[in-house]
């Protein structure tokens, strides 16, 4: 039985034409940074040869995939703009200096979702900066983190949550500490909306809320918020700022906070506050102690299911509107 060879010179000759195929700045589905890595391994940051700079890292990785850390370190500020993972899972501190009013994680990335796990944002003077600001995509997802000391002009929020179309935002088992304005800003612009979840998180000394709810900036669409297991704590200064803050009017998109199991704590202000038509908490199993003000519904309704813990706050402890628990 004849068989069929191949022409001498052929297979040389495909091999060179499937290598020639494969573009010389091929992206990776996973890459590594470490600090003892190098970005001058780009485009392929391994492992074994990883990159030195989130940002470096970004450029070379997929949309969908994954940047994983190797090692304990300072990676620099990064622009986000496809949908990308940035993960720390307990290899040591991972942080991003901030100064100068610069911002540590930009995502600028449509219709993308975002994760950013165990991360350290800390601002180090300098004009102060912010920590986080999602201005467009689909989610941004931020677990296990820790946000703090960002203070400056203007800047000194911790995440500052403004997109452009309708967007979520869940922040799980984070610390956000000692920044200069809030620590988590939700305030869409144009018509978008956005849904937040807010879960074991501690908000503590922070310069005006805890979390500030703010439909000032949209005319359009709905902002709801659930925070569970939270706490916030000595934030604002006496007579303004809160633990908890929803606020708009009409004309902008309502509001609804959802308080479940929280605490509002020391908070020189106020512990829950409404600002304007629209805006409207509900809480629910939670205790308002110590604050400058216990509660106060300044426009919209702060509902209350009749089973939260208000005391010891300096005033305003007088009942709110009652909501029937089904």
């Amino acid at each position: 039985m004849s068989r069929l060879m191949p022409l001498p010179g052929l297979l040389p000759a495909l091999l060179a034409l499937v290598l020639a195929a494969v573009p010389a700045n091929a992206q990776q589905a996973r890459s590594f940074v470490s600090g003892l890595g190098n970005d001058a391994n780009a485009p392929n940051c391994t492992r074994t040869a990883p990159c030195r700079t989130f940002q470096t890292a970004h450029d070379n990785t997929l949309a969908n995939g994954e940047i994983t850390v190797l090692d304990p370190g300072s990676y620099g500020s990064v622009t986000i703009n496809r949908n990308i993972s940035i993960i720390n899972d307990g290899v040591g501190e991972t942080g991003i200096l901030v100064s100068g009013g610069g911002t540590a994680i930009t995502v600028n990335a449509m219709g993308a979702a975002v994760t950013l796990r165990g991360l350290t944002i800390k601002g180090i003077g300098f004009g102060g900066g912010n920590g986080i600001n999602f201005m467009t995509g689909a989610a941004l997802n931020v677990e296990n983190g820790t946000i703090r000391n960002l203070d400056g002009m203007n800047v000194g929020n911790a995440i500052l949550f403004m997109p452009g179309t309708t967007a979520v935002l869940q922040v799980t088992n984070t610390i956000i500490t000692d920044n200069g304005a809030n620590a988590i800003l939700i305030a869409p612009t144009g018509v978008a909306g956005a849904v937040a979840v807010v879960d074991h998180v501690g908000l503590y000394n922070n310069g005006f809320a805890g979390i500030n709810a703010n439909g000032l900036g949209s005319t359009g669409g709905r902002i709801a918020v659930v925070a569970t297991d939270t706490v916030a704590s000595n934030n604002g200064p006496p007579g303004n700022g809160a633990g908890f803050l929803a606020q708009t009017t009409g004309g902008f998109a309502v509001v609804h906070l959802t308080m479940v199991r929280c605490v509002a704590i020391a908070n020189a202000g106020f512990g829950v506050w409404t600002i304007g038509t629209g805006a409207n908490i509900y809480v629910n199993q939670s205790t308002i102690t110590e604050n400058g003000n216990g509660w106060v519904a300044g426009g919209g309704p702060i509902f209350t299911y009749g089973n939260n813990a208000v005391f010891n706050n300096t005033a305003n402890e007088g009942a709110q509107t009652p909501i029937t628990a089904k």
